[in-house]
């Protein structure tokens, strides 16, 4: 497929009528969660990857205000080792709607001493987004900053409430938050806090790429099966790049991948897949046994507790 196809509109076929009242149920609790964070905080923002899941959570905000503009800008915290399709997916998506772009820069937080690069064959800026990403809302004045993760993506996304509350540190404490029975959110938060909100919790994986079928939503290329040269690392393929290549005992070759989650492309892995079509996606990863996060992500597999370490340190 070509950056940014979108699916056949024909395919929404496939969508059984049990399965449209679900994700309508989904979506409209998840507009409700935007409108409400909006109403109660002073400066939200959307945080936006080009990713599937911050593709959907934008189609959900903008639903949730049109035909008025979205009330709130939107961000990308860019770690320079980007997919090149990501980017231009990136770029031709929110100037389309004409959304306010920011893009908060891992590369200067080094080149202004916040951020320290290290060195390696299995070197990554993905931690190093911790603190651009702190700087960045802080600067902004944002209370508030939506993001598009999924409780069923890894253990520590699990432990969060929709609205997750970070102190004037931006830092998480799971034993800390606050219950929302009865899907009331609390929104009330002291001077210098921060709340990060979670539209998407109650969806799985599935229920993604159902709703990007149902919307006939564009999608970056890469998560569809395509042709690119990859190397195996530690169980994961990863594209060769001007920032990765195979060390010594590893070598690259061309094979038949997709991407089932985008990321920082020196620890984002691809899977072998012929999947080119949502149809084919979704059969493929009704029949997974393991999380894209944990089948792709090489920063999740540092430790068991690698992605709640790094939440508590202020990490989305």
């Amino acid at each position: 497929m070509n950056a940014g196809q979108r699916s056949d509109p024909g395919t929404t076929d496939t969508i059984d009528v049990k399965h449209v009242d679900e994700l309508r149920a989904l979506e409209a609790e998840a507009v409700h969660i935007i409108r409400e964070v909006v109403a109660e905080l002073e400066r939200p923002v959307l945080l936006f990857s080009a990713g599937k899941d911050s593709i959907v959570l934008l189609r959900l905000a903008e639903k949730a205000f049109r035909p008025s503009p979205l009330p709130f800008p939107v961000m990308h915290v860019d770690t320079g080792h980007n997919f090149p399709e990501v980017i231009e997916f990136r770029d031709r998506r929110l100037s389309e709607e004409g959304h306010d772009l920011i893009v908060a820069s891992v590369q200067e937080s080094i080149d202004n001493g916040r951020a320290q690069e290290v060195g390696g064959p299995n070197a990554s800026r993905n931690r190093l987004q911790t603190i651009t990403l702190l700087d960045a809302l802080e600067a902004g004045g944002f209370d508030a900053a939506f993001g598009g993760a999924r409780r069923d993506e890894e253990r520590a996304r699990a432990k969060e409430r929709i609205l997750s509350f970070r102190d004037e540190f931006g830092q998480w404490d799971p034993r800390a938050q606050r219950p929302e029975p009865w899907s009331l959110y609390n929104g009330r938060i002291r001077r210098g806090e921060q709340v990060r909100v979670f539209p998407l919790s109650n969806w799985t994986e599935v229920d993604v790429w159902r709703y990007l079928e149902l919307e006939d939503l564009a999608l970056p290329s890469i998560y569809f099966a395509h042709e690119r040269e990859v190397f195996e690392r530690d169980g994961i393929l990863l594209a060769t790049s001007e920032f990765t290549a195979p060390a010594e005992g590893e070598s690259a070759r061309v094979r038949t991948v997709r991407y089932r989650t985008v990321g920082d492309l020196t620890i984002t892995g691809a899977v072998e897949s012929t999947a080119a079509t949502i149809p084919a996606v979704v059969e493929e990863i009704s029949a997974a046994t393991v999380s894209e996060r944990g089948q792709t992500r090489a920063d999740d597999r540092t430790s068991a507790a690698a992605m709640e370490d790094r939440k508590r340190e202020g990490y989305f």
